[in-house]
């Protein structure tokens, strides 16, 4: 049995791209209180989740928002349109003469 045949991971060099740095504490503080002004969120939200430029993990994190945003008002027409035709069946067998 040979043991000198390991398979070792060749790695790339970096190709001359920049890591990106994190968002600082201050940053995502700004970030956050934009986020919670009204109708200016949902704006940004749209401006950072899907623009070229900025930092990646706004960026995720603005997309990921929307997305669980988009899940919250359907599960929320889901359960009015639920809770609707409950009421109106109820109702439906109350009536004057």
């Amino acid at each position: 049995m040979d043991n000198n045949n390991f398979d070792q991971t060749t790695f790339e060099p970096n190709n001359g791209q920049q890591l990106e740095a994190p968002l600082t504490l201050g940053e995502w503080i700004l970030t956050i209180i934009i986020l919670g002004i009204p109708c200016v969120n949902i704006v940004m939200m749209f401006i950072w989740g899907f623009g070229k430029t900025g930092n990646i993990s706004r960026r995720n994190y603005c997309r990921a928002m929307l997305i669980f945003a988009a899940i919250g008002i359907v599960l929320g027409l889901l359960f009015s349109s639920v809770i609707g035709a409950m009421i109106a069946s109820m109702s439906s067998g109350y009536g004057y003469y």
